[in-house]
């Protein structure tokens, strides 16, 4: 039997581990696949998964065995799989990049299913160790219960609030590996001098697996220059333009700025959203504009060149991607280049109404969309903020079938009388996916002139007036905040910036 504060501070820490582990798996695997509805319930599912299959065997081993030999190594085990969970998965993720059901699912089991499994047998051994007569059954298992549920819950807000904004991802796993491992180490010295020879024997290959789970995390392949709150970002220079950088955020290649000169748009798409503005509004002329996402800043350095006294707000989710702006690509923000952190959903119920002759809806990635941008409703709050002949420009992200896009613009539809999208003529014609610029206003919009724009640019794209538009929504599906199987219908093969 164990002092009751050993057994509570086992039971604590083991089951405060999993959780751990659970809510820094999900930001492990999320440069590799994305963060999703599927990423999510796939690192849930197999999280309760390891949970009961863990409880259930160590209860059932507990059995048959004497628990003071199993604790320590267990918890040594499971200590330093969650260290070796980091190096797994990054070799792993090198080689299941994408957001396919496959990739999610075996990337989120090599994260969570071992060590978690491991971890959630220790609770049940502890239970059947302190276990000193029938008489007090009820209160051992449910003290021992509600002290690992208090570890949970103390893991899950400790680790959400506080540990993700300090230490990257990294750290946190091998800090609750080996400190895991050390309470391990520690049990089997405490049951040693308590009852020698009961405690059995601790592997000494356990700890140099800890060891070498350690230093292979050290060494194993990262796509993180800087681990922000949302993502793994690094800027990469160009080496065929002295002043390019490119903005990798989840190695994807999401912004590129050139540092001298704010009006060279490299991806086609940019140039596609610097057509639509060109062409809506008189040359030259300051603009009043929102722009719902901020990555690297293109759009809205661009007007401030090309339309002096232009005043843009920036709506960016992630405090760090601000940051690298800042420190790498040269962002300076002024009354005329506002940047306000928080979820654009959010900054677009706080918009006043009537004010901004041009949204740009820039936050939605290759493998991942935030579905609350995407609804009847936040649509409605964007139209809310447009002038009368204000025009909202976004840019979309599918793959054939293109049924996010289908269903983007139906519910783009339902908002403006005036739908038209800028693409490849392959995506056009549901041949091929890539990026799309969707152009919505309460006013008719000239399909010549923004062809003509988009020549200017150098672009190849075309345009599909209303009536494709309309052929080409058809019967999709119209998103709301009740309904918005954003994940479902995204396709997310291929890489934005084409």
């Amino acid at each position: 039997m164990l002092p009751g504060w050993v057994a509570a501070g086992v039971t604590f820490l083991a089951s405060g581990a999993v959780l751990v582990l659970e809510i820094v798996g999900l930001r492990l695997i999320a440069p590799y696949v994305g963060i999703t509805l599927q990423t999510n319930t796939a690192v849930i599912g197999f999280a309760l998964a390891a949970i009961a299959i863990g409880a259930w065997a160590g209860g059932a081993t507990a059995d048959r065995r004497d628990p003071r030999q199993l604790i320590a190594p267990l918890l040594v085990a499971g200590g330093a799989l969650v260290v070796a969970v980091l190096p797994l998965v990054r070799f792993a993720g090198s080689l299941l990049t994408g957001a396919d059901a496959g990739s999610v699912l075996l990337l989120a089991a090599v994260a969570i299913v071992v060590p978690a499994s491991l971890l959630s047998a220790v609770p049940p051994m502890v239970v059947k160790l302190q276990l000193a007569s029938l008489a007090e059954t009820g209160s051992v298992v449910g003290r021992l219960s509600g002290i690992g549920t208090l570890g949970g819950i103390a893991a899950t807000f400790v680790t959400g609030f506080l540990l993700i904004a300090v230490f990257p991802s990294s750290g946190i796993l091998v800090g609750t590996g080996l400190v895991t491992a050390v309470a391990g180490v520690a049990v089997f010295v405490l049951l040693r001098r308590r009852a020698p020879g009961s405690a059995g024997r601790l592997p000494a290959a356990l700890l140099l697996l800890a060891v070498g789970g350690t230093l292979l995390a050290a060494v194993a392949p990262t796509p993180c220059e800087e681990e922000t709150a949302y993502h793994c970002a690094r800027v990469v220079a160009d080496p065929e333009r002295a002043t390019g950088r490119v903005l990798l955020l989840d190695t994807l290649r999401h912004s590129y700025v050139d540092l001298a000169d704010p009006t060279h748009l490299e991806f086609a798409y940019v140039q596609a959203v610097a057509a639509v503005t060109d062409a809506t509004a008189p040359a030259g002329e300051p603009l009043s504009a929102l722009h719902l996402g901020g990555g690297g800043l293109t759009v809205p350095r661009y007007l401030a060149a090309v339309r002096p006294g232009t005043r843009s707000r920036v709506l960016e989710v992630d405090p760090g991607v601000v940051g690298i702006d800042r420190a790498q690509l040269g962002l300076q923000t002024s009354p005329d280049l506002q940047v306000r952190v928080g979820d654009a959903r959010v900054g677009l119920a706080a918009e006043p109404a009537g004010e901004r002759d041009l949204v740009v809806g820039d936050a939605f990635g290759g493998l991942s969309v935030p579905w609350q941008l995407t609804t009847v409703e936040a649509l409605e709050l964007v139209d809310r903020a447009l002038t009368d002949d204000g025009v909202y420009v976004a840019n979309l992200i599918d793959h054939p079938p293109l049924a996010f896009v289908r269903a983007e613009l139906a519910t783009m539809r339902q908002v403006w009388p005036h739908v038209l999208l800028l693409a490849r003529a392959p995506v056009l014609a549901g041949e091929d996916g890539g990026n799309l610029i969707a152009v919505a206003s309460p006013r008719p919009l000239d399909t010549a002139a923004l062809a003509a724009a988009l020549r200017a640019q150098g672009s190849t794209w075309q345009v599909a007036p209303e009536e494709e538009v309309a052929a080409f929504a058809g019967d999709a599906q119209v998103l709301t905040d009740d309904a918005a199987p954003v994940d479902q219908l995204l396709t997310p093969y291929g890489a934005p910036g084409s």
